[in-house]
């Protein structure tokens, strides 16, 4: 499947790792994703205290989520990654697992540092808004 979704660069604005925008022509099938977290199938938080074994668990819990949906990481048009901590190398370490599953396609993603997340010992969780073309 081809992913209608267009990165949108400018060289007036830094030259970061991700695309400053994206669009999307219509007609198109959105999917919100809820923030996926480090959880296991029992619903237990994996690699605690592992910013990078965390963010892991987490993107593969986005792909099975997309692919629930009939979409993949390309689909993607905009994320969010969240990392329960004050501390900008904490933020990194997650960042840098984000990036290695996203690959070439770098959508506009804002990285956030919060206080604490929803589950017990979690640090890391990505949410997304994914588009495909109606089937």
């Amino acid at each position: 499947m081809t992913s209608g979704v267009r990165l949108i660069r400018n060289d007036q604005l830094a030259q970061v790792e991700y695309a400053y925008a994206a669009t999307v022509d219509a007609p198109v099938r959105s999917i919100w994703v809820a923030g996926a977290c480090p959880l296991d199938l029992d619903g237990k938080t994996v690699a605690v205290g592992d910013y990078a074994g965390q963010a892991h668990q987490v993107m593969r819990n986005l792909v099975t989520a997309l692919e629930g949906a009939g979409a993949s990481l390309t689909d993607l048009v905009k994320t969010t990654v969240y990392v329960a901590s004050t501390r900008q190398e904490d933020l990194v370490k997650a960042w840098q697992v984000y990036r290695e599953y996203m690959g070439e396609h770098d959508v506009p993603s804002t990285l956030l540092g919060v206080t604490v997340l929803g589950y017990s010992d979690q640090l890391v969780e990505v949410e997304a808004v994914a588009v495909i073309a109606p089937s």
